[in-house]
């Protein structure tokens, strides 16, 4: 909840920054931490946040999550974070001195880890009627415009794209294993289709080998989903637009 007067984008960004430090601790480095908090609190407020020196954690993936100002000073940050297995939120306390005060952020008390709620359930959405016959037309140029795609081949990406466009491409950062599954819901000249694909994402530096023996040597696989805007052309289908596929269909 926001309050007039109030800079929540500022707000959040100051107690996420604050939640980095706070949230990562062990006595090896408390030392450290001690100087960094400094940045964050209160004169006179304790050093390492009423931590013992004891213990260790990790926290990553640290973002801002929710802000309830209750005046234009005073507000209460909550901060998402991943700590090993675990997705916990951290509320920080915080004060804004206000524009005659230089603009400027501190940590009013003590934080406090929460749980962060459980992921939402998810209903299942029925998968749209398949034309069977443009799936079979498709798949063999779906094979050829993906392996161009994370090629990067440029000459011969534009063969499976519509006329009139370009598309950028990988540029070899993948490489195209395989199409696995193509859905292709009734429709006239230009349909909205979805595609999983399997990428090869190589071992370090090495470029990705789909036919090397050594699966160490081929890489990970990867599978993704993609929507595509697709326009038949004569007697082909092409590519003119792609991108994330969103919401999963059963």
């Amino acid at each position: 909840m926001a309050h007039k007067g109030f800079p929540t984008d500022q707000g959040m960004a100051f107690a996420a920054q604050f939640a980095g430090v706070y949230l990562n601790f062990s006595p090896e480095d408390a030392p450290s931490r001690t100087r960094k908090l400094a940045a964050f609190l209160a004169e006179g407020m304790d050093a390492q946040m009423w931590w013992d020196g004891f213990g260790k954690m990790a926290a990553v993936a640290i973002q801002p999550y929710d802000i309830e100002a209750t005046d234009g000073q005073n507000a209460v940050v909550s901060v998402a974070f991943q700590s090993g297995p675990r997705r916990l939120m951290l509320s920080v306390p915080i004060y804004y001195s206000g524009d005659d005060n230089g603009k400027r952020f501190v940590v009013a008390g003590r934080p406090a880890i929460l749980p962060a709620p459980a992921p939402a359930d998810l209903p299942q959405v029925a998968q749209p009627e398949s034309d069977d016959a443009a799936v079979a037309e498709l798949k063999p140029q779906l094979e050829g415009f993906f392996k161009d795609y994370a090629s990067g081949d440029t000459a011969g990406l534009q063969r499976y794209v519509a006329a009139g466009k370009t598309l950028p491409s990988f540029g070899s950062a993948f490489t195209f294993a395989e199409l696995k599954d193509v859905v292709v819901p009734v429709g006239g000249a230009t349909r909205e289709i979805q595609a999983v694909v399997v990428w090869i994402v190589p071992n370090g530096d090495a470029p990705a080998t789909p036919s090397a023996t050594d699966p160490a040597a081929v890489g990970g696989r990867l599978e993704q989903a993609y929507r595509l805007t697709v326009e038949k052309q004569g007697d082909k289908w092409y590519v003119a637009d792609i991108r994330g596929a969103g919401r999963a269909v059963g």
